[in-house]
């Protein structure tokens, strides 16, 4: 059985509490089936940190791009955002997206932009985009439509069933991370019952969003097993099975 973490920030997890080195805890993911990772990009001036993993270690491959909360900083530009993708290494253009939560929708123009650069730059490279969405699911969608996005996945979904098939419907995956354990997201566990099994795949957007059992401490790609295994509960499967599917979406939406 193989795991793949669709979704984590190696370069900022808390590796003291995972045996102290990248090696341990790449060593402790593997215990759990977590065999393969994707370190995703929030900023630029952080990228060569990420880009570093995926050229040093085999199983980690890399984004790029400049997340919608991030407010200082580089705002790159299509261009700048296809010479970094060049690298066979880089899989995927993100995490990008809207965010009204912590940015308010009538002063967001900025962002809107910013995420429609990043969908000229996927679809350019033909490269999937991570797209991360809060509080903004219909101004998501419309420019999703717009822009013509070809490939992707909408990640750490908690959003409902309606956005789901819409994302869906434009060719997108559905990605869920430790949020489908926690009890209080009956929602998103219905959502993870209803959705087609070759359109899952599975993250931890760690160090972020533990997992139950472990949450309050530090989360780490191993944790991806625990998403899996709610997933399959939920949807009465094996946790094989979920594994095994996840994995190979993986794989179908990067082109590996």
């Amino acid at each position: 059985m193989k795991i793949i973490d669709s979704h984590c920030h190696l370069d900022r997890v808390d590796l003291s509490a995972f045996g102290g080195s990248m090696e341990s805890m790449l060593a402790h993911a593997k215990t759990l089936s977590v065999e393969e990772f994707l370190c995703v990009c929030i900023d630029l001036e952080h990228f060569d940190d990420v880009f570093s993993l995926a050229k040093k270690y085999p199983r980690i491959y890399a984004s790029v791009g400049v997340h919608p909360c991030e407010l200082e900083g580089q705002d790159p530009t299509v261009e700048e955002l296809l010479i970094l993708a060049a690298h066979d290494k880089i899989i995927a253009i993100g995490e990008t997206g809207l965010d009204y939560f912590h940015v308010e929708k009538d002063t967001a123009d900025w962002q809107r932009e910013r995420f429609r650069r990043h969908i000229a730059a996927s679809n350019q490279s033909g490269k999937p985009m991570i797209i991360h969405t809060r509080n903004a699911r219909e101004d998501t969608i419309a420019i999703m439509r717009e822009e013509k996005a070809e490939k992707g996945v909408i990640h750490c979904f908690s959003e409902n069933w309606d956005m789901a098939k819409k994302a869906m419907d434009l060719g997108f995956y559905i990605s869920f991370s430790g949020i489908v354990t926690f009890k209080s997201a009956k929602e998103l566990q219905e959502v993870a019952k209803k959705m087609p099994l070759d359109r899952i795949l599975v993250e931890t957007d760690s160090p972020y969003l533990t997992p139950v059992p472990f949450r309050g401490k530090p989360n780490s790609p191993a944790y991806t097993y625990y998403s899996v295994e709610k997933i399959a509960e939920i949807r009465g499967e094996s946790i094989e099975k979920i594994a095994e599917s996840t994995t190979n979406n993986f794989r179908q939406l990067f082109s590996m």
